[in-house]
């Protein structure tokens, strides 16, 4: 009972730093519940083996989805992104305020659009500013009853390379191309005047100025992201992190069930 007593107000300790609007507080909350998953195993077993073992569980998870799901997802080669109506922003409470925050900074709408990736429903909304010479693009995602949005700010440089900026608040599941170059935000910076700034610092850093960028055509915003996926589809072909089936899609390797694995575990890390 002395046992059971311990690790119970562990738990009764992480459930109530977790409930903190303190990022640190909430981040030793998830320690904390690390903490009572190695005093369980500790306790009941006697070994402080069977404690880090049982503590490294919560970074075992992942591959319970990775091999019962994504292992058999099947991913088109060739995604084509379809005109689409953005779905209501009742289910995006800061889309629209995002939106408003786009326009105020003089940047025009261009076209609505979207496509389905790996179970997920994807909407775009995309601007540009002839005066900036950048693309910015409103994503609302769907995935069960999960929903959110984010911001990409894109230009483009002198030598064809693509410089994005976004506030995503998940890391990437595929490996990017070296034609992209991506700086993601944490997912807390969501201005998009704040998002822009960085952007701008993130050219600077990459030593382009922004009267050298190359002006973006709006007319050509579908099919450039098409042709950007399609580079990335083959750079992870050539990585060995995707392979393809008979049926004119990819499935992930081993190599990249990996891949994902340490993606999530960055995810749980990051965002806990």
């Amino acid at each position: 009972m002395h046992n059971f007593l311990i690790v119970l107000a562990c738990v009764a300790i992480g459930i109530a730093l977790r409930s903190c609007r303190t990022l640190i507080l909430r981040k030793l909350g998830a320690l904390t519940f690390l903490a009572a998953s190695f005093l369980t195993f500790w306790l009941a077993l006697g070994s402080i083996t069977a404690g880090l073992l049982g503590a490294a569980l919560w970074f075992i998870l992942p591959w319970f989805d990775l091999l019962t799901r994504t292992r058999r997802m099947r991913l088109p080669i060739e995604n084509r992104l379809k005109l689409r109506t953005p779905p209501s922003e009742d289910h995006f409470p800061n889309a629209s305020r995002l939106i408003r925050e786009i326009e105020a900074a003089e940047f025009e709408h261009v076209t609505d659009s979207g496509w389905d990736w790996a179970g997920m429903q994807q909407y775009f909304r995309f601007f540009w500013n002839p005066e900036a010479k950048a693309i910015a693009a409103v994503c609302l995602c769907e995935h069960d009853q999960v929903a959110f949005a984010f911001v990409t700010v894109s230009s483009r440089a002198p030598d064809g390379r693509t410089i994005h900026t976004t506030n995503y608040p998940f890391s990437p599941t595929l490996k990017h191309s070296p034609e992209a170059h991506w700086d993601h935000l944490p997912c807390e910076r969501n201005c998009f005047e704040a998002i822009y700034t960085d952007h701008q610092r993130h050219l600077a850093k990459l030593k382009i100025h922004s009267k050298d960028l190359l002006m973006p055509d709006p007319d050509e915003v579908l099919k450039q992201v098409e042709a950007e996926m399609k580079r990335q589809i083959d750079h992870n072909l050539d990585c060995g992190l995707i392979k393809l089936t008979d049926d004119g899609h990819f499935q992930y390797s081993t190599k990249g069930l990996f891949f994902l694995w340490i993606q999530s575990v960055k995810d749980m890390i990051r965002l806990c």
